[in-house]
């Protein structure tokens, strides 16, 4: 480090912010019950279909230009991952419905979670006097958006930008560059912040920020081959301590 004052920090939302993957569980949870109530399946296979979904949402690869809405892709989801595990035990079964039904009330109850703890606005508007603060979150641009409306977090922020909105996402340094020009600051005045080591840190690392703080909530070392992260701290509240280190 050479002792260059830190004057901005980039912040990423989920996971390091809020808790997307508790939100995702209560949502789950809700949506297996209603699937419970529709079909007359016992409860490892209401499992497996919620698992299904899970899996096709993280290898999710949205195109915009597909002509289908994200919303639409995602009920598709919920439709393949019921067709899946009913068509022998229930057999020929129209779930179009149903799987809309799934989906909406699975996208509400996660939003409906999501929230910033009082400590973290805290934090932010303490944060806010003395740096200038930028969320950028990777993802498709309309869920991205709806989450970082439900948080209501625009006031802690001089900037957000979303992943989605740009010909590249995190851990491409072009999304960096923006993201400096935009606060008015040089990539070493900045402070990357996050929990996803591909992204956050790797992008971080990229962009040849003057230093990069994974969260990492379960205290794990980095895996071997994976980028180093200069700071591992379990939680963003320990981020003053941090800052306080590179003065």
């Amino acid at each position: 480090m050479d002792g260059k004052a830190v004057k901005a920090i980039l912040f990423d939302l989920d996971n390091t912010l809020v808790e997307t993957s508790r939100a995702g569980r209560v949502a789950i949870q809700k949506t297996s019950e209603l699937l419970k109530s529709t079909l007359a399946l016992d409860d490892k296979t209401i499992s497996s279909i919620c698992d299904e979904f899970k899996q096709k949402l993280f290898h999710e690869c949205f195109d915009p230009s597909a002509g289908r809405s994200i919303d639409e892709v995602r009920v598709g989801h919920w439709e393949e991952s019921i067709q899946a595990y009913i068509q022998e035990a229930v057999g020929s079964c129209s779930t179009p419905s149903l799987a809309a039904k799934c989906y909406y009330l699975w996208k509400n109850s996660r939003l409906e979670v999501l929230s910033l703890s009082p400590e973290i606005c805290s934090l932010l508007k303490q944060l806010r006097s003395g740096y200038k603060l930028l969320l950028l979150t990777n993802g498709e641009a309309r869920t991205q958006r709806e989450k970082v409306e439900a948080v209501a977090c625009e006031e802690f922020f001089d900037a957000i930008v979303i992943g989605g909105e740009h010909a590249e996402q995190k851990p491409f340094a072009s999304i960096f560059t923006l993201c400096f020009n935009m606060l008015e600051v040089e990539a070493q005045d900045c402070v990357m912040v996050g929990d996803s080591l591909d992204t956050d840190i790797q992008g971080g690392f990229n962009a040849r920020v003057r230093a990069t703080v994974w969260i990492s909530s379960a205290g794990g070392a980095v895996p071997d081959g994976s980028v180093k992260p200069d700071y591992t701290i379990p939680t963003v509240l320990d981020l003053p301590d941090i800052l306080q280190q590179l003065e």
